[in-house]
């Protein structure tokens, strides 16, 4: 594309994609509880989770939560303590985000697969009071690591409650013994105690702290406010115009901020029925979409991917939908295509990030992703009506209609920083607008394409992988000498986490070995499934590795690659 001189971003050209009621106004609830308790005042009886063949009501859903919130603030939960829920995509997860927001805390979601130096992070850079988690999780990884921090009360969940199917094909596993350490968490919710008062959330308190990789390698919490999740929430009721009530799946998992912020909050604005069926697995997606019905879903490329390849999928299975979403990974025009020749919706592309409360562009229904000609790129959509989206130069200064730039967002729903680090939030978030670190362009029409990152994070099925924290990982190998990790194409994950190693005089270790050591350590997103070993690694003349040469690379060296699937299909397993 030719570049456009004089690009005025502030603008907003974007707007002319939009119809009348997405361009018009929003007035977003206070918080999202505020919603829910309208909708539990307002439609009592309305389905507000499905799991499986369980169903809890809106009010039977603000009772049970209510319970929770008594029970964390009788053992001592202060408001703005922050309480970590590390579960799956089940209704134990909204019941505990519901109750702690009742209670007054702010919350920090952590992605189950997480292992325990993963947990460990988060729950001493977060000063983490109470953990809400799995009974497995509990029993299996977890008591160790808790009784290191500030955790003072547990609560845990047995996955298979609240339903009767225990389908094997996501719920293959046993009930576990209750524990003497914690609570039960249905048990809990069950005994009918009344919410605290006086603990109520307003706008600008934080709601969620979601840890996202910073340029250290350790991952920093970004403070989603009850405003920044609320506006979100919002638009996209305004934006998909879906029929209030409707039915939403959780494609997406909870624990990231695109199924916390899409579906859940989203669904809740809209007072609409959430459907959860744990994790992600394909067949057990497409009975739930016919058994439900769903309106909307959004998720990761691979994922739709699954779907569009389970033996058993038709048409009919997604005859319910008005939209359908994707964010987290690359969409490939081609699958878009595919998708909606043999099974009907388009899929409408995003954008986002956990600092903007995930998105801030997409695909408005009824329009199509333009392709650009040149790199064949789709375009991740457009802005909202209340968002500047600008592509900076390397002095930060706006760059023409079509030149490739950082891109940069300003809006309500963009976070006002950190957790505790200041420094780290004034240079992302030079005066309140967020530096993404992607590279993309904007078109003279106002439509968005990321091309590539300017950091080094690699993205694994829409998964986040920082290379340090990897590196670290095989620093720690007695053979390794020098560890480089890179992300490389991956046709079905978009990219795949590799590492190039050399090894220690005289040591000795295969590239398997080096995989399944970290493996053994890290989320099974994040260890490599390729690796090779070098003599050297690349460096600069001051001894700095050279990443950017190690990814154009071509294969060489002692080498493993591992094609396991024991890795999720999408952020959801």
């Amino acid at each position: 594309m030719t570049p456009v001189a004089a690009a005025r971003y502030e603008d907003k050209p974007w707007l002319a994609q939009l119809t009348e009621a997405q361009r018009a106004p929003v007035t977003p609830p206070e918080t999202v509880l505020h919603a829910f308790r309208a909708a539990a005042r307002e439609v009592p009886d309305r389905t507000a989770l499905t799991y499986f063949d369980g169903r809890l009501g809106y009010a039977e859903t603000d009772a049970l939560s209510d319970a929770v919130a008594a029970h964390l603030a009788e053992r001592g939960l202060r408001k703005g303590d922050r309480l970590a829920l590390m579960l799956q995509n089940t209704p134990h997860h909204v019941l505990a985000l519901l109750g702690a927001w009742k209670a007054g805390a702010t919350v920090v979601p952590v992605n189950p697969m997480y292992k325990e130096r993963e947990v460990a992070h988060v729950l001493e850079d977060a000063e983490v009071a109470a953990l809400v988690c799995s009974d497995r999780a509990w029993e299996e990884r977890l008591r160790a690591t808790a009784a290191g921090s500030t955790v003072h009360t547990v609560l845990t969940a047995c996955e298979l409650d609240l339903q009767t199917r225990d389908d094997a094909r996501v719920l293959g596993f046993e009930r576990c013994a209750p524990a003497d350490d914690a609570q039960d968490l249905l048990a809990v919710a069950r005994t009918g105690a009344p919410a605290p008062t006086g603990r109520e959330p307003a706008g600008d308190d934080i709601a969620l702290i979601s840890y996202t990789s910073g340029t250290s390698g350790a991952p920093k919490g970004a403070m989603n406010t009850h405003a920044n999740l609320a506006h979100n929430a919002e638009r996209q009721r305004v934006g998909h115009a879906i029929p209030e009530g409707s039915c939403v799946f959780a494609l997406a998992p909870l624990f990231h901020i695109t199924g916390m912020v899409v579906q859940l909050c989203g669904c809740i604005v809209n007072r609409g029925t959430l459907a959860l069926a744990y994790r992600f697995e394909p067949g057990v997606v497409l009975d739930a979409f016919l058994e439900h019905r769903p309106a909307y879903t959004v998720g990761p490329s691979t994922a739709f991917m699954a779907l569009a390849a389970h033996p058993g999928v038709t048409r009919e299975h997604f005859a319910s939908f008005h939209h359908i979403s994707s964010g987290g990974a690359p969409l490939p025009p081609a699958l878009v295509e595919k998708f909606r020749a043999a099974f009907g919706p388009y899929i409408g592309n995003g954008y986002g990030l956990t600092e903007c409360s995930a998105p801030c562009a997409s695909v408005p229904p009824g329009r199509q992703a333009p392709v650009d000609p040149e790199s064949g790129t789709l375009a991740v959509g457009v802005p909202g009506p209340d968002t500047v989206v600008r592509i900076l130069d390397e002095a930060g200064e706006p760059v023409p209609f079509g030149q490739q730039g950082e891109i940069a967002v300003r809006g309500p729903q963009v976070v006002p920083g950190y957790w505790r680090r200041p420094a780290e939030t004034a240079a992302g978030m030079p005066d309140g607008e967020l530096r993404t670190g992607d590279i993309g362009f904007m078109d003279e029409d106002g439509w968005l394409y990321v091309v590539d990152r300017k950091k080094d994070m690699i993205n694994a099925s829409g998964f986040k992988v920082w290379p340090r924290e990897v590196e670290d990982v095989l620093y720690a190998h007695p053979a390794v000498r020098e560890a480089a990790v890179v992300g490389v194409p991956h046709e079905y994950r978009g990219e795949t986490v590799k590492a190039y190693v050399s090894l220690r005089d005289g040591a000795d270790a295969a590239p398997e070995e080096l995989s399944a050591y970290c493996k053994e350590r890290l989320a099974v997103y994040k260890y490599p499934r390729e690796v090779e070993i070098l003599r050297e690694l690349p460096k600069t003349t001051s001894g700095k590795i050279l990443r950017r040469e190690l990814r154009s690379r071509q294969p060489g060296g002692s080498r493993h690659t591992s094609e396991d699937r024991e890795e999720p299909s999408d952020p959801g397993r």
